[in-house]
C-alpha cells in the first residue's frame, strides 16, 4: 500500500471550486452535548458515498451539501471496494480515482466540511458480503457461524470473535486508521469514527444464534463463568452429543426459556466484547476523536423493533469514554401510526446511555422512500422536517442523513458469477431515493432539506445545549424484553414467550400505551426499569441513578424479571404511582413462575378472552366503562385481561361477555396502580387523559385543538425556549397551546403536514 498524504495535502487535479476556511476545532462530548472548542454544536451530516460517484463529481455533491447548511460528510469506506484482487489495499487512488480516501477527505476540509468516517469491517449499504472481500470467506470459512441444529447462516454473517476474522479486519482497520489519524480534529476535518455496522442484525434478521463451535465454546466458558460448572450443566441437561448440541437444539422442553434467554444476555456480553475490541484497537492505532456505534432496528416504516438494537448494543457504549451511539431511522412517512415509534425510541436510546453522552442519529432517513426504484412508495419532503425536529427537540446532538446522495456502483477486479459484475446487488444505479439522485438531480426533498437547516440554524444555540421539557411521567423501558432474536424452530414454549413479548412490551398491544402518550400530548423520558431495579447487573453498568418521575407507564408481557416487579412494587407502596398495560406478569424471563407485583395488589387471572374465531363459533371482547369512568359507547377490543381483584379495587372497565373486570385501580401504601388489560383505544384519548389525571399527571404542554395530530416538543436552555410544534395529520388543525399555563402560541391554523417552531 502506498503511504498516504501528510494532513493538508490534496492531489493537483483536486477541484478547488467554493473552497473555504476549514472548519476545525477539538471534538468534546460532555453533559450531553458535543462541542468544538468548549461550544456547544449541532453536527449535521450528510451521507456522500466517494465510491459510487467519478472523482471529479465529487466536488459538486459536496459543495451543494455545504450550501444547504449541512457542515459535515459522512461516508462508508468499503473493504471490498479498497482491497485488489491480489489481497493489496489500495486508499490512495493508485489503481483507480475513486479510491482516494485522503483525497476525499482533504476536498470536504478545503470546502469547510467535517469528516465522519465509517470504515465497518461491516458496512452493509447493499454492498455484497455486507462489504467484506470475497477472499475473507474463502480463506476462513470456519469463520461463518452455524446455527440452530448446526444449520449454517443465511446471511454473509461472520462470527465476531474468530480469530481469523478479527486478524483481517485490524489489518483493514489499520490501513484505515493511517489515513484518518493524520486528519483528526483539531487539526483536521476527521470528527468521529464508527465502530463497524448494525453489529448483531444480521443473526437477529435470520434467527441465526453464533453457534459454531468456537463460539459454542465461549458460550459455555460464559455459562460456566455465571453459574459455575454445576449450573451450567443443570441448565442444558443431559442431551445427547453433550453440550454443545443441548446448545444447538435449544434444550429440552423444561428449560428452552431458560437456554434461550441466557443465550440471548449472552450475544449482548459477545457483541460487547467485540465492540470494546475494536475500541482498544482504534485507541492504540491514534484514533482520538468520538467513536460511534450503530444501533439498527427499524423497518417497514415502524420502530416497534428498534429497541432490539438497544438491548443488544447498549452494553457496547453506556458510560464508555468517548464513545456515543446513534439510531438507525427508516419510518418513511410520519404519521399518527408511528410518530410515537420515533419519539418513545429517541427517549429509549437516550435513557440507556452513560452520564454525559449524547445521543444521535447516525442513519437518518431522508428522501423519497422509493428505496426499490419500483413506485413502491413516496414520502412527502416533510416527512425529514418533522423527524429531523422532533428528533431534535428530544435532544441528540448529531443527525448523520442518509443517504443524501446516489450514485453508481463500480465494477470490482475480481469478477464473482454471481450476475452483477459490480461491489453491490442494486445494480449499477445506487441511492434511488436519495435527494440528490444518481444523476446528480436535485429532487424537492433536497430543497426542503435546505429550508429546514436554514431553520435549525436559527435556532442553534439552544437546540445545541437545550433539554425537553417533560412531565412527571416516565416510560418504561425493559431491555430483556427485547432478547426476541432467536427462538429454535421446534420451541414452542419459545415461540410463545415470543409472540407474548412481541404483541405487549414497549409501546403496547396495538401501540395504544405510545399513542397515548405521544398524540395525549404527554412528554416524557424513557426510564430503564433493568437499570434502577437491579444497579449491580451487568446490564446497569456504565449507569447512575437517575430522578424517577413519581408515575411510571409500562406495557409488559406475562413476562417480567423479578427484580422490575419487585421494584415497582416499593415504588408504589413508597409513594409512587404505575400505569400497567397488557397482561398481568406471571412468570420471570427464564420462565420461573413469578406473581411478586399481582399479588402485592390483589390481583389475580380469571383468564383472557382473545378476538378469535374457533370451530365452533367467533368471540369478539367488548369492554365497559364503570362508576366514573362510564364510556359514551361499548369499545371492541383485541383481547382482555380478566381480573379477580380485592374488593377494594375501583372497577374501570369491564369485558361485556364474563362481566368481570379488565381494568382496575387499586392503592397500595402511599401510591396507586392503574391495571388496564385491554387494548384500550388510543382513538379515545379523552378516556386516556383521565387515567393519568387519577394518577395525577397533567401535561405541562396543553394542546386545544378541534382535531387530532399535534405533536410538540418543548425546549428549554440558558439561551431560551423553543416549542416545536408538528401536525403529522393530512388535515389542517385549529389549535392554540400553552405551557405551565401561560399562552405561547394563540388561536392558530396548523396546515396539514406544516410546522412551526416558537420561542417563548
Amino acid at each position: 500500500m502506498s503511504p498516504a498524504p501528510e494532513s493538508g495535502t490534496r492531489p493537483a487535479d483536486a477541484p478547488h471550486r467554493g473552497q473555504i476556511a476549514p472548519q476545525r476545532g477539538q471534538i468534546g462530548l460532555r453533559a450531553g452535548r458535543i462541542e468544538v472548542d468548549a461550544t456547544p454544536t449541532l453536527l449535521l451530516a450528510g451521507e456522500v458515498h466517494y465510491f459510487r460517484l467519478r472523482r471529479d463529481e465529487w466536488a459538486d455533491r459536496l459543495v451543494r451539501a455545504r450550501d444547504a447548511g449541512l457542515d459535515t460528510i459522512a461516508s462508508y469506506i468499503p473493504w471490498i471496494w479498497h482491497e485488489l484482487p491480489d489481497g493489496e489495499l489500495d486508499l490512495t487512488g493508485r489503481t483507480c480515482p475513486e479510491r482516494d480516501l485522503p483525497a476525499f477527505i482533504d476536498l470536504c476540509d478545503s470546502l469547510g466540511l467535517r469528516f465522519l468516517a465509517r470504515p465497518g469491517p461491516f458496512v452493509m449499504a447493499e454492498l455484497k458480503n455486507e462489504g467484506i472481500p470475497h477472499r475473507v470467506y474463502r480463506e476462513h470459512p470456519d469463520a461463518r457461524p452455524t446455527g440452530w441444529d448446526g444449520a449454517a447462516a443465511t446471511t454473509e454473517d461472520l462470527d465476531y470473535r474468530h480469530p481469523g476474522f478479527l486478524t483481517e479486519a485490524e489489518r483493514w482497520l489499520a490501513a484505515v486508521f493511517e489515513v484518518l489519524a493524520p486528519r483528526q480534529a483539531p487539526s483536521g476535518p476527521v470528527v468521529g469514527v464508527q465502530l463497524d455496522n448494525e453489529v448483531g442484525m444480521l443473526a437477529w434478521v435470520s434467527n441465526t444464534p453464533h453457534l459454531d463451535d468456537l463460539a459454542i465454546g465461549n458460550f459455555l466458558a460464559w455459562l460456566t463463568d455465571r453459574h459455575g460448572p454445576e449450573g451450567a450443566a443443570k441448565l442444558l441437561g443431559d442431551a445427547p452429543g453433550g453440550l454443545a448440541a443441548a446448545v444447538r437444539s435449544g434444550g429440552d422442553s423444561a428449560r428452552t426459556l431458560a437456554v434461550h434467554h441466557e443465550l440471548g444476555l449472552w450475544a449482548r456480553d459477545d457483541f460487547a466484547a467485540y465492540l470494546r475490541h475494536l475500541e482498544s484497537f482504534a485507541r492504540d492505532q491514534g484514533v482520538s476523536v468520538p467513536l460511534l456505534v450503530n444501533v439498527h432496528g427499524t423497518g417497514g416504516g415502524r420502530g416497534t423493533t428498534f429497541p432490539i438494537g438497544v438491548s443488544q448494543l447498549a452494553p457496547a457504549y453506556r458510560g464508555r469514554d468517548g464513545v456515543l451511539a446513534g439510531s438507525d431511522y427508516y419510518l418513511g412517512e410520519l404519521t399518527v401510526q408511528n410518530v410515537a415509534d420515533l419519539y418513545l425510541c429517541n427517549a429509549i436510546l437516550a435513557c440507556v446511555n452513560g452520564p454525559g453522552q449524547p445521543a444521535s442519529s447516525l442513519e437518518f432517513e431522508v428522501g423519497t422512500g422509493d428505496y426499490g426504484d419500483n413506485l413502491d412508495g413516496l414520502s412527502s419532503p416533510e416527512s425529514g422536517i418533522h423527524k429531523t425536529l422532533i428528533t431534535l427537540g428530544q435532544g441528540n446532538r448529531l443527525i448523520n442523513y442518509y443517504l443524501l446522495t446516489g450514485g453508481r456502483n463500480p465494477v470490482l477486479e475480481s469478477l464473482e458469477e454471481d450476475g452483477i459484475p459490480r461491489i453491490a446487488f442494486t445494480g449499477e444505479r445506487h441511492g434511488f431515493a436519495a435527494p440528490i439522485d444518481p444523476e446528480g438531480r436535485s429532487t424537492p426533498a433536497f430543497d426542503a432539506l435546505a429550508n429546514l437547516l436554514t431553520e435549525v440554524r436559527v435556532h442553534e444555540p439552544i437546540l445545541a445545549t437545550g433539554r425537553q421539557l417533560t412531565d412527571d411521567l416516565g416510560f418504561g423501558f425493559v431491555a430483556d424484553h427485547y432478547l426476541t432474536e432467536y427462538a429454535h424452530p421446534a420451541a414452542t414454549d419459545r415461540r410463545e414467550q415470543v409472540d407474548d413479548l412481541e404483541r405487549h412490551r414497549g409501546f403496547g398491544a396495538r401501540d395504544t400505551l405510545g399513542r397515548a402518550i405521544v398524540l395525549g400530548g404527554y412528554h416524557v423520558d424513557a426510564v430503564d426499569l433493568q437499570a434502577i431495579a437491579d444497579p449491580e447487573s451487568a446490564w446497569a453498568a456504565g449507569t447512575t441513578a437517575p430522578q424517577t418521575p413519581r408515575t411510571i407507564a409500562l406495557s409488559t408481557p406475562r413476562t417480567l424479571g423479578a427484580e422490575i416487579q419487585r421494584w415497582l412494587t416499593d415504588h408504589v407502596r413508597n409513594g409512587g404511582n404505575l400505569l400497567l398495560t397488557g397482561l398481568l406478569p406471571d412468570r420471570d424471563h427464564d420462565g420461573t413462575p413469578c406473581t411478586i407485583l399481582a399479588d402485592a395488589f390483589g390481583l389475580s387471572s380469571a383468564g383472557v378472552r382473545v378476538d378469535r374465531r374457533t370451530d365452533s363459533r367467533p368471540y369478539w371482547p367488548t369492554v365497559t366503562g364503570t362508576g366514573d369512568f362510564l364510556l359514551d359507547a361499548d369499545l371492541r377490543v383485541a383481547s382482555a385481561q380478566l381480573l379477580h381483584a380485592p374488593a377494594d379495587a375501583e372497577v374501570l372497565l369491564r369485558e361485556v361477555g364474563s362481566g368481570l373486570p379488565c381494568a382496575v385501580q387499586v392503592r397500595l401504601g402511599a401510591g396507586s396502580l392503574i391495571f388496564v388489560g385491554c387494548d384500550f383505544p388510543a382513538s379515545r384519548l379523552d378516556r386516556w387523559r383521565t387515567l393519568f389525571a387519577r394518577l395525577g399527571v397533567r401535561p405541562r404542554v396543553r394542546i386545544d385543538a378541534d382535531r387530532t395530530g399535534l405533536v410538540t416538543v418543548p425546549v428549554t436552555s440558558e439561551h431560551g425556549n423553543l416549542l416545536i410544534t408538528v401536525n403529522v395529520a393530512p388535515y389542517p388543525i385549529e389549535a392554540s397551546i400553552s405551557v405551565d399555563g401561560h399562552q405561547v402560541q394563540p388561536p392558530t391554523t396548523f396546515p396539514a403536514r406544516g410546522h412551526t417552531l416558537l420561542r417563548w
